[in-house]
């Protein structure tokens, strides 16, 4: 597990983007409003102070690690198209199921999608596309790990879970327009 965990926050235009990285990697990035709850969640998963970038020490790993990724995960905030795909990310805390769903979504590059049942389907387990979904919606990196990519078997959107601080059809628009600045328009379930 990591020694440290450290924090920096983005203008994720409209709200907070906050981003961690251990020495391993990123942890955790998203949209989030309150940093106070954001830091005392990692704290409890990874068990190891939290500190912000400004003050950690230059030579941190973790900090090093933060550093580096940052103009990649400002460029993917922006919505621009970059190679998110050398970004290193940790997931050690996450369930070994996570892993796997979280590992084949990032193989889903940008402008495309794949439905629940496909990446169930790549991960061996058929028939486990409602816990694909509940994978996605604990996936701790928004963005570089890009659930808004997969949608519904029907074409649909599907859902959008991210963090629970606004209601569902704002989630469903911002997963509507992470897609169309990639190209791709998904239409709403019954729309």
């Amino acid at each position: 597990m990591a020694d440290l965990v450290v924090t920096a926050t983005l203008d994720g235009g409209g709200a907070p983007f906050r981003i961690a990285a251990t020495d391993r990697g990123i942890a955790a990035a998203g949209w989030d409003p309150d940093e106070e709850a954001f830091e005392s969640d990692l704290a409890r998963r990874f068990q190891v102070p939290v500190v912000r970038l400004a003050d950690a020490r230059p030579d941190e790993p973790a900090a090093v690690v933060l550093r580096e990724a940052l103009p990649t995960i400002e460029a993917l905030v922006r919505g621009s198209r970059v190679d998110d795909g050398t970004l290193a990310v940790d997931l050690s805390d996450r369930p070994a199921w996570d892993q796997r769903v979280l590992a084949e979504v990032r193989r889903v590059g940008p402008g495309t999608t794949a439905s629940y049942g496909d990446i169930a389907r790549r991960v061996g387990a058929p028939r486990a596309a409602r816990a694909v979904g509940g994978a996605l919606g604990r996936n701790p990196v928004s963005l570089v790990i890009p659930c808004h990519r997969i949608i519904g078997g029907d074409g649909t959107l599907g859902g959008y879970g991210g963090i629970g601080w606004v209601d569902r059809d704002r989630q469903l628009s911002r997963k509507e327009a992470l897609l169309l600045r990639e190209g791709v328009a998904v239409r709403r379930r019954g729309g």
